[in-house]
């Protein structure tokens, strides 16, 4: 793959450490030079480890009515992220890598994550190369793109939300005014 694509692809690695396996997520940590440079054993264990946590979620819940919704981590921002830039700008691991780090900016502003931990989020996906500010964007048409994702269920905003690395769960009692709050400090971002 080329390098992009590659870097691309590590966002839905570090998102499976982020939803179930904290251990998983110091290893990439540890391990993100030697994954950059194409280390075999390295890479074997990457995809060998990711495959193990997405079978065990699919495995629990095959019809997709609770836990597997968790895989969609950073989703609901990227998904809308990739709409509102036409799907020219990023590719899909990109706008999820950005949808994770405001997944995290929710989390801690609702006060269900720590800043440290999210900080750690940030900061692995960055090592990765991947970006981490989205892209600038209208707000309402933001909300009003998030609001046309598939998690949206009888007209409730779910979110995948991790109250600490390893872990995470699907709400749809998100805070608004929070939730506003994390697309202007993107929006910022970008401006500044």
């Amino acid at each position: 793959l080329p390098v992009r694509e590659f870097r691309a692809g590590i966002a839905e690695v570090i998102k499976y450490g982020i939803i179930a396996d904290s251990v998983f997520f110091e290893w990439l940590k540890e391990n993100a030079s030697k994954l950059l440079d194409f280390d075999i054993d390295t890479l074997e264990h990457t995809v060998s480890r990711s495959c193990e946590i997405k079978a065990a979620i699919v495995a629990e819940d095959e019809r997709e009515s609770g836990t597997r919704a968790l895989l969609n981590y950073g989703h609901t921002f990227g998904h809308a992220i990739e709409s509102l830039t036409g799907y020219t700008q990023l590719l899909h691991g990109e706008a999820v890598a950005i949808g994770m780090v405001m997944a995290a900016d929710l989390a801690v502003r609702m006060q269900i994550l720590s800043a440290g931990q999210a900080g750690r989020i940030k900061a692995l996906i960055a090592r990765f190369g991947l970006p981490v500010e989205p892209p600038q964007l209208a707000e309402e048409a933001f909300l009003a793109a998030m609001g046309m994702d598939k998690k949206v269920l009888d007209g409730s905003l779910r979110l995948v939300l991790a109250p600490c690395i390893g872990q995470a769960f699907v709400t749809d009692e998100i805070d608004g005014a929070m939730l506003r709050e994390t697309l202007k400090a993107g929006i910022e971002l970008c401006r500044g």
